[in-house]
């Protein structure tokens, strides 16, 4: 996702290197409307960057990718209270598939955790959408420090359940602390 990411905006910036380039040549006296706009969507795109950059050296992403997957389930247990949610932290073996029960405006969610180097499969969204009955929840999510495969996002859609990957668990984390500061 993030090669994509990082291709897309280089083909932004090429193809804008390119119009300004034959602009000039078209209409040589287009070069400081051309130069002036060019100017301000590269400034644009580095504040944009940097701020992404900011964000994630704030969010402690990387300390996140270091923890074991009970420490990233004890983390999320105290990060959802920040995010104005009740939360509770299943026992560790035999919890059917969910690691995190949350509560928020009478609404009930599971949540399994993974925290992961590669990407999340299919058996996470299976195991979370069997322990739904079981917990009697009114929403699943699954949460990963990684992404998922195109085959979860599928399965997830249908059933239902809210994938929370990398991006928007920093997302989250950086609105918990702003929350917190408050």
């Amino acid at each position: 996702m993030a090669k994509r990411k990082k291709k897309q905006d280089e083909s932004i910036l090429g193809s804008l290197l390119v119009i300004t380039f034959f602009g000039v040549l078209w209409k040589p006296e287009f070069l400081v409307p051309i130069v002036m706009v060019s100017a301000a969507i590269i400034l644009l795109y580095m504040y944009v960057n940097v701020k992404k950059l900011r964000e994630l050296r704030q969010s402690g992403i990387y300390d996140i990718d270091k923890m074991s997957g009970h420490q990233f389930e004890k983390y999320l247990g105290s990060l959802f209270p920040d995010l104005g949610y009740k939360t509770e932290i299943t026992k560790a073996s035999n919890d059917f598939g969910a690691d995190l029960i949350l509560r928020k405006n009478d609404k009930r969610i599971i949540v399994q955790a993974k925290r992961y180097k590669n990407n999340v499969g299919i058996k996470s969204v299976q195991e979370i959408v069997g322990a739904k009955e079981f917990y009697k929840a009114d929403e699943t999510w699954v949460v990963t420090n990684s992404e998922f495969t195109a085959a979860a996002y599928k399965l997830a859609k249908v059933n239902r359940v809210v994938l929370i990957n990398r991006e928007k668990l920093i997302k989250l984390i950086s609105q918990g602390k702003r929350e917190n500061r408050n």
